[in-house]
Formats: C-alpha cells, structure tokens, sequence
C-alpha cells in the first residue's frame, strides 16, 4: 500500500482511520509473511489459517 498523499488532513477522520487500519493490516501481514508465520481471516463465516506461501503467491494476482 502506498503512502498517503498529503492531503489527507482534508479527509473525514472515518476516512483517515479507514486509510490507518489498512496501512497497518498490510503491514502486520507483510511481518508475518517475512517471519513465514500464517495468517488467520475470517472466510466464509470461519476462521481460516493462510500459510505465508499461500499469501505470496496470492498477492501476486493482478487486481
């Protein structure tokens, strides 16, 4: 995820929080997957374990 433009101070603070929550998801995944530690989400009303090779090559898909 890129760093946010600096106007971001003339966001709603909803969108400011939204745009904190995702830069630091991305960051504790990219931790995780550099520590080759999984990651649990929650997938059709379960709780799913992603190994840091499923995440890998899953992030390379275009979006």
């Amino acid at each position: 995820m890129s760093k946010p433009s600096r106007d971001i101070l003339q966001l709603p603070i909803e969108k400011r929080a939204e745009i904190a929550f995702k830069v630091a998801v991305a960051k504790a995944i990219d931790e995780h997957t550099r520590l080759g530690l999984p990651v649990y989400i929650w997938r059709n009303s379960r709780v799913v374990k992603l190994s840091s090779n499923k995440r890998r090559s899953s992030s390379r898909r275009p979006k």
